[in-house]
């Protein structure tokens, strides 16, 4: 069954859908599917859109990149991609994996097998996802076509953990076609698979990896607040507690993107469905969505020790997307940061040589503010750690600083006796 002559189709092709186009072009014939006509003719092009995988590999690739779903089926194997987002209530948005479902629903031919990748709460796949294709195309699941669950690892920006060297959990509603899955993965993977005992349990292992990280990260946060209010850095403490062998080293920051900071919503929900509410994965939720309140905060106080009202401050913001070296703005807390600055009255001005002013503003309805005349501000903030940024120096640091020399690093960039040698106001989160 597993030769090169099937046909696999991807549908989505983001930041997970495009690693896999690739990797799975090495060795199979790939359709390339997405419903945004303008991403595929860049791809078309040579253009990688996500910048994960490269112009270059896209130019020497032979996907065959469409917006016409009919070519779906001619694919054997056809593997779902799409975001798994939250709504402005923080309840799961299955609007692109349910329409996903749909096309496929309309295009699958009998025997082909529906792997989905998209983050999801456990029995989402099987209760929501089958139940449409089922619908759409007239055909029985489990008798005319499969279904699967492999959820994605890809971490974006991550040069060393790419898709192909990962372990790879793969499940099946029944053992030929985790058989049949496992073997499709095993033949493009170096690391191999990991083979769950069912659909569910994949479902629920990929939701609490991240869910996972986010309580952790929860807790270095509330440890920044906690010191902040005893008036010593977190960074410090961390330090040392880190020099115990079995420290979990985690640090505060931002927790934005489209894994970390909205998946553990997808297990709470279904959890609550259950009759049971997650205290911990609630309250980290609860945490780690305060902390642009908690920035905003202290840069008010450092600007008020300083005599300047937040009304009157000048900010520069440096770095929006949700981490450093991507292009990926997604759920990016930075721009909680701007708002609320905004709110208070303050001019702030926004860079990020990853993203330009208009797709900020096309991202997020922000009317945002370049400092075209380099003016001198009360307030720097390095909000993310990209490459430029981690590398200034402290001339180019003074030079956008006015006499306030206020200086906020979220993400724990510069050396703190450094700056404060150099009368830098220097706060770290």
């Amino acid at each position: 069954m597993i030769n090169n002559s099937i046909k696999i189709g991807i549908v989505g092709l983001g930041y997970v859908g495009i690693p896999l186009a690739v990797m799975f072009d090495k060795k199979y014939q790939v359709i390339g599917f997405d419903s945004n006509s303008d991403k595929i003719e860049k791809y078309k092009n040579g253009i990688d859109v996500t910048k994960e995988v490269g112009d270059e590999k896209i130019k020497n690739s032979k996907i065959q990149f469409t917006s016409d779903e009919k070519m779906l089926q001619e694919c054997k194997f056809i593997i779902v991609a799409v975001p798994t987002p939250v709504d402005e209530n923080k309840n799961p948005d299955l609007t692109p994996v349910e329409e996903a479902s749909k096309t496929i629903g309309k295009n699958i031919k009998k025997d082909a097998i529906v792997i989905y990748e998209s983050t999801v709460y456990p029995g989402l796949t099987e209760e929501i996802c089958m139940p449409i294709l089922e619908k759409y195309s007239k055909l029985k699941c489990g008798k005319d076509f499969k279904i699967a669950y492999s959820p994605e690892r890809v971490n974006p920006g991550d040069k060393v953990h790419k898709v192909e060297n990962i372990t790879k959990i793969v499940s099946g509603m029944d053992e030929e076609t985790l058989e049949n899955v496992a073997k499709l993965y095993e033949s493009v993977l170096e690391n191999g698979v990991y083979k769950a005992s069912s659909i569910k349990v994949a479902e629920a292992a990929k939701v609490i990896e991240n869910s996972q990280r986010d309580v952790n990260i929860a807790f270095a946060n509330e440890v920044a607040i906690i010191c902040n209010k005893l008036g010593i850095d977190a960074n410090d403490v961390l330090d040392a507690a880190s020099s115990k062998w079995n420290f979990l080293n985690f640090r505060p920051g931002l927790v934005g993107g489209h894994c970390i900071g909205v998946d553990p919503y997808y297990l709470i929900k279904k959890s609550e469905e259950s009759g049971y509410i997650p205290k911990l994965l609630t309250n980290a939720r609860k945490v780690n969505e305060s902390i642009s309140d908690f920035i905003v905060d202290n840069i008010v106080k450092k600007l008020s020790s300083k005599n300047i009202k937040i009304s009157d401050a000048k900010i520069q913001i440096l770095g929006v997307t949700f981490k450093e070296n991507v292009n990926d703005t997604r759920n990016s807390k930075v721009f909680d940061i701007i708002r609320k600055l905004e709110e208070k009255g303050a001019k702030v001005y926004v860079k990020d040589e990853y993203v330009s002013k208009q797709e900020i503003e096309e991202q997020t309805n922000l009317k945002i503010n370049e400092n075209v005349n380099n003016e001198k501000v009360d307030v720097l903030v390095v909000a993310v750690a990209h490459d430029k940024y981690k590398n200034l120096k402290y001339n180019q640091i003074n030079e956008m600083l006015n006499s306030s020399k206020i200086l906020f690093d979220i993400k724990n960039i510069f050396n703190k006796k450094e700056m404060e040698d150099m009368k830098i106001d220097y706060f770290r989160l």
